[in-house]
């Protein structure tokens, strides 16, 4: 993370919305003996938890490969994102830039125990299935639920609060208004650089128009 004043993203209520849109995450660890370590799991955001805490699981490979549990870890959520042409500006001189939304998340994960492990599961089927016509849930059968407790001992479930955050939403705010209506209707064009989550992210920043 570039370490400058310019497009931080410190609302916590904000990084909560992040977390709830792009559940996506990488997970670092610097572990003695190894170095940098990291893995790829969705993220579920505790409701009802005061700050941002997280709710997942990791497989026991990794688990043992992070030594979950013993140090702090960074997790990095990404917004949308993508690449901005200068010939979309319509102005001379212009140079190409890169709009994006991230957060690196800071705590040391706590972890739980198999019923715990299993709750979360259990969540994490519910929130990525509701949008469903006909959801699958974890205990939609007996049989089903019998599965899931099988392989649930194949998992650590974890629980990291949050102790502190570095994030950035930068997307375009230093270009005129005009400039800004231009990026977003390039990134909703056919194309190469076709990109309706960045732009719609690019209008509500800038307070325009979301939808085409």
């Amino acid at each position: 993370m570039r370490h400058t004043p310019d497009y931080v993203l410190d609302d916590v209520e904000a990084i909560r919305a992040l977390v709830r849109e792009n559940p996506w995450a990488t997970i670092v660890s610097h572990v003695p003996g190894q170095g940098l370590v990291a893995s790829h799991y969705p993220m579920l955001l505790d409701e009802d938890a005061d700050g941002i805490v997280l709710l997942s699981h990791v497989g026991r490979p990794d688990e043992r490969l992070h030594r979950l549990g013993e140090h702090e870890v960074m997790v990095i959520i990404y917004g949308p994102q993508g690449y901005v042409s200068p010939g979309w500006y319509d102005v001379s001189p212009a140079v190409p830039t890169w709009d994006f939304a991230v957060a690196h998340l800071h705590g040391t994960p706590e972890i739980l125990s198999d019923e715990e492990n299993l709750q979360v599961l259990d969540r994490l089927v519910a929130w990525f299935e509701s949008p469903l016509p006909e959801p699958f849930l974890m205990h939609r059968t007996l049989e089903n639920t019998a599965y899931a407790e099988r392989i649930v001992h194949g998992t650590v479930g974890f629980r990291l609060r949050v102790d502190r955050f570095e994030a950035k939403d930068k997307m375009s705010q230093d270009k005129p208004a005009e400039v800004i209506a231009k990026i977003i209707e390039a990134l909703r064009r056919p194309g190469p650089y076709e990109n309706p989550k960045l732009a719609d992210r690019i209008a509500s920043t800038n307070g325009q128009e979301v939808t085409a």
